[in-house]
């Protein structure tokens, strides 16, 4: 498994390196397939995405000069034959899943089966999450509250061990300050990441590997590689 879980996308020179190191090709030689049912839970979703997909929202990550890039709404793949969209998984080096509410993606990750199918996929397939695309990966999520699901539904898939708090002391979302995240944290029964946009956790058949040109924190101790 093969898992680049980053605060807001591609944002430095080190996170790239890392993403072009798992994909073990130049990213102009390689595949994509952007998620963006996330942003959806988000007021203006619409526009977000379409931000997203352009490059003119966040930083880089559709926008990388991929050699193809294709686009994967989960809310439509119930409706549709399971071999049409799962021909085109197969072909794709890298998997970019966007951010937005992580209860909202969890949910459409389930119902529209890509969930069950995700630790097969990911033996080969570079998974790239932004924020929530992120968050769902691990032990913690959250929710906008935007949309008409139960308050039960499940806010992450749990795949990996540990929480990943993203956006630490980002200007948009003020109440992440280190003190707020660290308090945060003490409540979530597994290692937490807090990490902010300069930041990214790789993780690689169990290994946990944190790049960083900015500033992060692992709450309770963990074994991990510092690069």
């Amino acid at each position: 498994m093969k898992l680049l879980l980053t605060s807001a996308g591609i944002s430095n020179l080190r996170i790239r390196n890392a993403l072009v190191s798992l994909l073990e090709k130049p990213i102009a030689e390689a595949s994509a397939i952007y998620v963006p049912t996330a942003i959806y839970g988000v007021i203006g979703g619409a526009e977000l995405a379409r931000g997203v997909i352009c490059g003119s929202v966040g930083e880089p990550f559709c926008e990388l000069g991929w050699k193809s890039l294709g686009l994967l709404e989960l809310t439509a793949l119930p409706s549709l034959k399971k071999e049409h969209w799962l021909e085109m998984l197969s072909e794709t080096d890298a998997l970019l899943v966007g951010g937005g509410d992580c209860q909202y993606l969890t949910y459409w990750m389930q119902h529209s089966g890509l969930a069950e199918l995700l630790p097969t996929l990911l033996e080969r397939v570079v998974y790239v999450g932004l924020s929530a695309g992120s968050m769902i990966i691990t032990q913690y999520g959250t929710t906008f509250g935007n949309h008409t699901l139960p308050a039960e539904t499940d806010k992450s898939l749990g795949l990996v061990d540990f929480a990943l708090l993203p956006h630490l002391d980002h200007e948009w979302f003020p109440e992440n300050t280190f003190a707020n995240l660290e308090k945060l944290a003490a409540t979530i029964p597994v290692p937490s990441y807090a990490i902010d946009d300069q930041t990214a956790v790789i993780v690689t058949d169990g290994i946990i590997r944190v790049v960083s040109e900015g500033n992060w924190k692992n709450f309770l101790t963990m074994p991990i590689h510092r690069s």
